[in-house]
């Protein structure tokens, strides 16, 4: 079925957009409430949804930021996109992504960031990949105690996105050339060890390869001591990582990011 996305503008339309995300949360309170969708709106930011025929089944919401203090630089920020479990496969993140850039460029705004769960794997895939997108920066704990069915009970640790929607790999991304990632001569960081992780390794200067579980979702239910233990293993692993001025450089489908060697990062 074809998707379809559109702006909402209406307080009907943001009502059925916070009990989207509600249900796809499966959280007891409204993670963003319709008030402040319509206050949103209203400003000028972005608040959209994608159909698959008369159903809303995905919507993003994102506000306008500013880069820091010195260069003053707006970029749009990517607050919560989520798309229905059943839509997952049929390229409604995607889409609605894509819609988030375009929209973005029209109004003369350069770059759109955001924060995801690095330790899901196939939305640590999609951003590189599929967007062209960078992780910039490890975030511990960001947004403190979670309650909702997804993230309740494991700590909130990010990963903050830089969309520059005008890079050749963003570029690409956009007409529907997806990036490849090298893993040869890359020295293992940290590993898997079964469904846990495995012990953290010194490494050389070269790139290095940083384990992610295959379902941290389901972990966090079967086996939340494993869960805790991947979410610690992997925030030693990246922090350290950025700390010595490695970079992302891509995300293998089979669980790993791939970071840059030292003398790589600059360029």
């Amino acid at each position: 079925m074809t998707i379809r996305i559109a702006e909402l503008t209406d307080p009907v339309e943001h009502q059925a957009v916070a009990t989207l995300f509600q249900r796809i949360w499966r959280d007891p309170q409204l993670p963003v409430d319709p008030p402040m969708l319509r206050a949103l709106s209203h400003a000028g930011n972005y608040v959209s949804g994608a159909y698959a025929g008369e159903e809303l089944v995905g919507a993003a919401v994102a506000f306008l930021g500013i880069d820091n203090a010195v260069t003053d630089r707006p970029h749009l920020h990517s607050h919560i996109t989520g798309v229905l479990s059943g839509h997952r496969a049929s390229g409604v993140g995607y889409a609605l992504k894509q819609h988030q850039r375009s929209w973005s460029l029209d109004r003369g705004i350069g770059r759109v960031c955001w924060t995801y769960d690095p330790l899901v794997r196939r939305n640590a895939y999609f951003n590189f990949h599929k967007l062209g997108a960078e992780p910039v920066e490890y975030l511990p704990d960001f947004y403190g105690h979670m309650a909702d069915g997804i993230n309740a009970g494991d700590l909130s640790d990010r990963m903050y996105i830089s969309w520059d929607l005008s890079a050749p790999r963003a570029v690409a991304a956009a007409n529907g050339v997806v990036s490849d990632v090298e893993l040869a001569g890359a020295a293992v960081r940290l590993d898997h060890d079964g469904d846990a992780p495995g012990k953290l390794r010194r490494v050389g200067s070269g790139p290095v390869l940083v384990a992610i579980p295959a379902d941290i979702e389901k972990l966090r239910g079967s086996a939340p001591e494993v869960a805790s233990a991947w979410r610690l293993a992997v925030r030693e692993a990246m922090v350290g990582c950025f700390a010595e001025g490695r970079r992302v450089v891509g995300v293998a489908r089979d669980g790993w990011y791939v970071m840059s060697g030292r003398n790589e990062a600059a360029q």
